[in-house]
């Protein structure tokens, strides 16, 4: 008789709220979490394409090596900043992967630099999806040195999405120490 199951995974929640569907061609933003990427890019399959965008070669080598493990072929492009080498309308999802507090640290400008950029990628009525952590536990009581986003925060992702030029743009949930922002990539961009 077992008396601990060991449940859906670490990444069920996140793959869960990513919605990844067999065949579409999904964008991962971000190298905090690795097996997320590769466990979205399985989701993806085969008849699907899966790509990422990491920072830098440490954080691609980690996501290159996460997909060796899943068995999952992907194309991982190293961009600190500026343009990622994929073609205009490229993916049908993105997720934005900000659980390492990257999203969250940046700059009002570079998020929205990095945003205007994920939307260009996506076609129009696709998703994008920014994950989050939010403090938990002790961690909010004791505000550790991991803090998650405040409030603010929370509502930064949502307006970045919306001045990138996604609507509607919705908290979709905040569950297990993780905060999900989805904006949907209009048919057509109106830019300011």
């Amino acid at each position: 008789m077992r008396i601990f199951r060991k449940g859906l995974g670490p990444h069920a929640l996140p793959l869960a709220m990513a919605g990844v569907k067999l065949g579409e061609r999904v964008l991962y933003v971000g190298g905090g979490r690795p097996g997320l990427f590769a466990a979205i890019a399985a989701r993806a399959g085969l008849t699907g394409r899966a790509c990422a965008v990491a920072d830098g070669p440490r954080e691609a080598e980690a996501l290159q090596r996460a997909a060796v493990r899943e068995g999952v072929l992907v194309e991982i492009a190293v961009v600190a900043s500026g343009a990622f080498p994929h073609d205009a309308e490229s993916f049908d999802v993105a997720v934005i992967d900000g659980t390492d507090g990257s999203f969250g640290s940046m700059s009002a400008d570079g998020r929205l630099s990095r945003l205007r950029e994920v939307v260009r990628v996506t076609r129009g009525g696709g998703r994008l999806l920014v994950i989050e952590r939010v403090a938990g536990g002790l961690q909010a009581l004791l505000g550790g040195a991991q803090a998650a986003p405040d409030d603010g925060a929370a509502s930064s992702a949502r307006t970045a999405l919306e001045e990138a030029g996604c609507r509607p743009v919705r908290l979709l949930a905040e569950r297990e120490r993780f905060r999900f922002t989805e904006g949907i990539r209009p048919a057509t961009l109106q830019r300011a």
